[in-house]
């Protein structure tokens, strides 16, 4: 421990000290003046796409420069105008004068606070120059690419062509020279003993990294997702990123490394150091290449393979990725030494000659490995002798027209060759395949992308579980919401892809980098302003929204409202109307981040104010009809109602209609506006208790006191009977020559009048049946007909 904090002492000082002197060192900011004049410098007249290059450089470093000067005055003027406001405004003229200190005070911040206001216009003034002249100069440099692809020169296949090559050989053979020159002055010198040992250590070192490293990173990386990740789908498409970044990271380190040291001894000259940087670019894009080819087909790994390829396509495909890197180098690295010793135009020539044609001849080679039958010629063998062809699934229809399409684009390429329109021919063939690699690289990013939503938010998921048990998320709403934000993200990488593949295009990633920070500011369709970031600002607002509005009403729910004396009914109206009035809100902040205001919105209801009136008026006015049931609450959840026919208990009361429970336990689905523009009889709305009622005859010998005893004695001895309001029995009248006895008796609840009141009928005949009170019988008056059989006598009265 001692030793360890002696450590990371010694590193804060160090940290510290290499700050101190950065500071120290630190550039000082140009002023407006200076970037002006620099910005007036730069010639407005080019003639080489260098030249272009160069000047979009200086450009956009100069107007960066001026939004930083802006960004570091804007604070003191603010302060400035905070510090103005805090003195007020002078007195008018005749008023009492004030403190002459104020006066002076005020004069002072007024000065530098103009000042100031003028620099910064001036600078932003500099930053739209720079801005019109930078897309003057891509104008410019398009216009020359497209010059020089419908430039036509001498075809391969004409004697013209060879005989350009061999007028210009001598004079590029001379143009070389320097540059072999250059390349033999710096080995003898790496040769010196005073270079010698840190030239091998760092060819070592850098041949080491790149062997041995890759090979310990990759198997480190192997067991830690093992130990780490959860078994599934992003732990497979995770580990094949990781794989392909810390290769690719291996590489451009011993690359880098050996360069710097190089560099650092002075054994470049200017043209080797330009070839060594082309160099170190092309052995990181070979390590790129080689590693997603080599992730994407996992010939070692089969279960490590995202795409859907047999493993004997794999197999054809496997030398395809060092191909593809190596020809892709082989025809690039030349086109940056023929810039560097500026060759013939016979030469540029012939670059793009054999760039057209080695790129095709590759992707013609592996549209041929892609049509063999699975294992070549081994699989026809076995297929023979076993009188089987071999399983190979079949092909989509979209991939076979997009190979067809890749076919014909190389028949295309050769016969542009043919014409002589070699630069254009070079373009497509190295678009074509920028095209492929790209592609591949961004559906290993697609298929990231949806393993990692799938895998942290879906209901499935661990992550997806803890949030359906501390939010209440329904499985469901989980699902789409990972399917929602995996789409968003295969948006954004889709655009960044269009990116790339326009990197190519006569263009520089400079270019295409600012293009798309243009579109990232807006895109303006009719009087709305689509911004990307905007939008993405308001899905995280709408999902962080409805989660805290989520994560609200289960705290009222569950910890406040119970804590309250209002009826669960009552609770449940308000947390919904909480509900209601918190989406309302969330939606509304989520339209604003869309740049979408109050006066818009208004704006569109009024314009919808129409369709409203005629399509939507049933749901309006059921939505209304809700919100009156929540606010006056005249059926509230868990009330018992009568609507007509229809008799049930109230459980959910939604935006739209009510849902009624009836007492065969299915669910009626009322609309909301039935119950304010109609008669309903709720039965627990002022008193939640219920009653029984019980009329029974009797014939008119019956003992009526000894009767009303009885059934006075049954509902008094029935548990659910109610002592207060107490039961009562009275004899109701004589109807048809029967007493009619009446019994009436209160339950807690309407929904318990039915149980209790079959309780006391069993109750009340058995103890009419011990008594021997008979029950009087109904009279049947029945004409009999002549010839007619006589119906069978009533049945004698119980017995007494």
């Amino acid at each position: 421990m001692p030793r360890l904090a002696a450590l990371l002492l010694a590193a804060v000082l160090g940290c510290a000290a290499f700050a101190q002197g950065s500071a120290t060192h630190a550039p000082t900011e140009p002023t407006v003046a200076e970037l002006r004049a620099r910005l007036d410098r730069i010639p407005s007249s080019v003639d080489t796409n260098v030249e272009v290059r160069d000047q979009i450089m200086q450009i956009n470093a100069i107007g960066a420069q001026a939004d930083k000067f802006v960004a570091s005055r804007t604070g003191p003027l603010n302060d400035l105008n905070a510090r103005l406001g805090e003195l007020g405004n002078p007195p008018p003229p005749g008023a009492a004068p004030e403190d002459p200190d104020i006066t002076r005070q005020r004069a002072a911040l007024q000065r530098d606070r103009n000042a100031l206001d003028a620099d910064i216009r001036l600078a932003r003034l500099i930053t739209v120059d720079a801005q019109q002249r930078g897309s003057d100069l891509i104008a410019k440099r398009r216009k020359l690419f497209e010059a020089q692809l419908t430039e036509r020169a001498p075809s391969p296949l004409g004697r013209q062509f060879w005989f350009d090559i061999a007028d210009a050989w001598p004079e590029d053979l001379d143009r070389l020279a320097s540059l072999r020159d250059e390349l033999v002055a710096g080995f003898h010198a790496a040769k010196e003993p005073a270079h010698r040992a840190s030239v091998l250590f760092s060819l070592a070192a850098a041949l080491l990294l790149a062997l041995l490293g890759n090979w310990a990173a990759e198997h480190g990386l192997v067991r830690l997702a093992a130990r780490v990740l959860p078994p599934g789908r992003l732990r497979r498409s995770l580990l094949v990123i990781a794989v392909v970044a810390v290769n690719v990271l291996l590489i451009a380190l011993a690359a880098q490394g050996v360069f710097a040291t190089l560099d650092r001894h002075g054994l470049w000259g200017p043209q080797i150091r330009k070839l060594g940087q082309a160099v170190v670019q092309s052995i990181i894009f070979i390590a790129f290449v080689v590693a997603l080819g080599r992730a994407l087909l996992s010939n070692r790994r089969p279960s490590w393979r995202l795409p859907p390829i047999p493993d004997g396509m794999a197999r054809r495909l496997a030398p395809f990725p060092w191909l593809t890197a190596l020809i892709a180098v082989l025809v690039w690295v030349p086109s940056q030494v023929n810039a560097i010793v500026d060759a013939s135009f016979a030469a540029v020539v012939a670059t793009h000659v054999v760039t057209a044609l080695a790129l095709t001849a590759l992707i013609g080679t592996m549209l041929l490995r892609l049509h063999e039958p699975a294992g070549g010629a081994h699989a026809e063998t076995a297929a023979t002798e076993t009188a089987q062809p071999p399983a190979e699934p079949e092909r989509p229809l979209w991939i076979s027209f997009l190979l067809s399409a890749v076919a014909l684009a190389v028949v295309v390429i050769w016969v542009l060759v043919g014409l002589g329109y070699v630069a254009l021919a070079s373009f497509l063939a190295n678009q074509l395949t920028w095209t492929g690699i790209v592609a591949s690289a961004f559906y290993l990013l697609f298929k990231f992308a949806d393993d990692l939503f799938m895998a942290t938010v879906s209901s499935k998921s661990n992550f997806g579980q803890k949030l359906q048990k501390s939010f209440g998320f329904v499985p469901r709403t989980l699902d789409q919401a990972a399917v929602v934000l995996s789409g968003l993200a295969r948006v954004a990488l889709f655009f960044y892809m269009l990116i790339a593949l326009a990197t190519p295009l006569g263009t520089g990633p400079g270019e295409v980098f600012q293009r798309s920070g243009q579109f990232g500011t807006g895109l303006k369709i009719g009087e709305f302003q689509l911004v990307p970031g905007a939008i993405f600002t308001a899905v995280a607002v709408l999902a962080v929204g409805f989660v805290t509005l989520r994560v609200f009403k289960k705290w009222l729910e569950a910890r406040y409202l119970p804590q309250t004396a209002l009826e669960p009914g009552m609770q449940s109206s308000i947390t919904t109307l909480l509900g209601y009035v918190g989406g309302i809100m969330v939606i509304a902040i989520g339209l604003s981040a869309l740049g979408i205001g109050i006066e818009r919105i208004a704006w569109v209801a009024s314009a919808l104010s129409v369709g409203i009136g005629f399509g939507l008026q049933a749901i309006v006015q059921n939505f209304i009809s809700g919100l009156i049931l929540l606010a006056e609450r005249p059926v509230k959840v868990g009330d018992w109602v009568v609507l007509g026919a229809t008799e049930g208990d109230v459980r959910r009361i939604n935006v739209r209609a009510t849902e009624i429970q009836l007492a065969d336990r299915s669910t009626l689905i009322v609309p909301n506006s039935e119950f304010i523009t109609k008669t309903v009889r709720n039965m627990t709305l002022a008193n939640a208790e219920g009653r029984v009622l019980i009329r029974l005859p009797m014939p008119l010998s019956t003992d009526a006191k000894r009767a009303r005893d009885l059934m006075l004695a049954a509902c008094t001895e029935h548990a659910g009977v109610l002592t207060a309001p107490a039961p009562s029995v009275s004899l109701e009248g004589i109807e048809n020559g029967m007493l009619i006895l009446q019994a009436i008796a209160f339950v807690q609840s309407p929904r318990l009048a039915g149980g209790v009141r079959s309780d006391l009928l069993f109750t009340i005949l058995d103890s009419f049946k011990e008594a021997g009170l008979p029950l009087a019988v109904p009279m049947v008056v029945v004409s009999q007909a002549e010839g007619a059989v006589p119906p069978p006598p009533p049945p004698s009265p119980l017995p007494v």
